[in-house]
């Protein structure tokens, strides 16, 4: 469990939420749900010193959290990794912590690809005009290659972060590594791992995640899209209780990793119109009133061989993208593995992990060796999707 210092505690203040409180006005830039409404929750990590603020980010319900961190520096006031959403309770939790540590002093982009991330950069930098902002370096758009200023980060106080992290102007407390950029056709991946020294954190964006077995406080905050995916057939009818949440999440996790599990199996649409008129429920809400697929007993299998491994590389990177850099990422996990961390934060899932160096390694043996995840049920649609990126030229082939 660690010192009580070190038990990861979330934090509410007596101030009622309302709807304005929870506005992010830009949602349609990237129309992900909850779409313009967003809660926001933070949770102390190290006392006094780390604290995480947990927002939910999804597609059709299959919703998982994203999460940004704030580091206080030993020098006075705060660093910002990876921001979210600054909604107005987003920012009231963040000038909370000001009061007692002083401004956000940096803001820092670790990732050049992550979409979901980077919106959020240009928004909140503008709320602390304070902030410098660093960006990982080669940054780039689709479809057209627009200037960071054009993508809403501010002018005057944005730059790349330098290859060397000593040249930064918090090389006392952090050092950093930059993984990429592996080339991907379209533009490269690139995240830039940190390593905050005096707490021996790691924080990470996309590259190591950890499935938590029961549903995150931030999903459990409105139920639905738990109890959505807890439904067999999109006519059964659903009671809120633990048990249906916990099936509804480990369901979503599935969604979220393979796109389309292998327990996933598809109906026929003259038999989901058949039930439909049998049934007298008719939900609203749900894609569009119908639901063309169902579940086999299989799921709880592949959701108990996620969590066989306590650090995880998403599928998608493993199958898609690590696997066409594999020098890149080997030699930026040698490079990571040398810090003395003992937890590690990443902006997806559970956090903080109790983690280090070897479990590290570990997460990135299907690079060193004859990789036979990927022929698992789970991952046929992502070896479609590696198969189709490739034959259309869009993505390099791999070595």
């Amino acid at each position: 469990m660690g010192s009580p210092e070190q038990r990861t505690k979330t934090q509410t203040t007596d101030v009622p939420i309302r709807s304005q409180d929870l506005s992010w006005p830009f949602w349609p830039v990237v129309p992900l749900y909850p779409y313009g409404k967003r809660r926001t929750l933070r949770k102390e990590v190290v006392k006094d010193t780390i604290w995480t603020f947990e927002q939910l980010q999804g597609i059709l319900y299959v919703v998982v959290p994203i999460r940004m961190t704030v580091v206080k520096l030993a020098s006075g006031g705060l660093l910002v990794y990876a921001p979210v959403a600054p909604t107005p309770e987003c920012l009231r939790l963040v000038n909370e912590l000001e009061v007692n540590h002083g401004n956000i002093r940096y803001i820092i982009l670790p990732t050049v690809s992550g979409i979901e991330h980077k919106v959020f950069v240009g928004p909140f930098a503008r709320c602390f005009p304070q902030a410098q902002v660093f960006v990982s370096p080669d940054q780039w758009s689709f479809p057209l290659n627009l200037p960071l200023s054009w993508l809403g980060f501010p002018l005057g106080r944005t730059q790349e972060l330098p290859l060397d992290s000593r040249q930064t102007p918090f090389a006392d407390e952090f050092d950093y590594e930059i993984l990429g950029p592996i080339n991907l056709g379209l533009g490269p991946f690139e995240e830039v791992a940190f390593y905050h020294k005096r707490s021996q954190t790691l924080l990470v964006t996309d590259s190591i995640i950890s499935i938590p077995q029961n549903p995150p406080d931030i999903v459990q905050i409105d139920p639905y899209p738990l109890l959505f995916h807890a439904r067999n057939n999109g006519l059964e009818i659903i009671e809120d209780t633990p048990e249906n949440r916990l099936k509804g999440w480990q369901r979503i996790v599935l969604f979220a990793l393979y796109f389309r599990p292998g327990a996933l199996g598809v109906v026929k649409w003259g038999q989901v119109l058949k039930d439909a008129l049998k049934s007298p429920d008719r939900s609203p809400k749900a894609y569009f009133g119908l639901f063309p697929f169902q579940w086999d007993d299989q799921w709880k299998s592949s959701f108990e061989r996620l969590q066989h491994n306590h650090l995880l590389v998403a599928p998608i990177l493993q199958g898609v993208i690590f696997n066409r850099g594999k020098f890149e990422v080997l030699s930026w996990v040698d490079k990571v593995a040398k810090w003395g961390f003992k937890r590690i934060i990443s902006c997806h899932f559970t956090a903080p992990i109790e983690g280090n160096s070897a479990q590290f390694r570990e997460a990135f043996d299907f690079l060193r060796h004859d990789h036979k995840t990927l022929e698992i049920e789970d991952f046929e649609l992502i070896r479609d999707i590696d198969k189709t990126l490739t034959k259309r030229g869009i993505t390099p082939p791999v070595k």
